[in-house]
């Protein structure tokens, strides 16, 4: 299980997310609360469990690929 941070944009009710998933939860939110303080349009964000291998993580508050070095949510 990993973490996925979604936005929503302009009046477009839905929640969009990328391809970034943590291992916690925490780490999504300061990911998609980032997204939020650049883009402009962003109405609201949230974070959603997933069922996809995590592939970042954010150390020392750097946003940080571990895609292709085994590890698993």
């Amino acid at each position: 299980m990993s973490f996925k941070p979604e936005v929503s944009t302009g009046s477009d009710p839905k929640f969009y997310g990328n391809a970034l998933r943590f291992a916690t939860k925490e780490e999504a939110e300061a990911s998609a609360f980032d997204l939020a303080m650049r883009w402009l349009a962003v109405r609201e964000w949230r974070v959603v469990e997933s069922d996809d291998p995590v592939n970042y993580a954010i150390v020392d508050g750097t946003l940080v690929s571990i895609a292709g070095e085994g590890k698993q949510a």
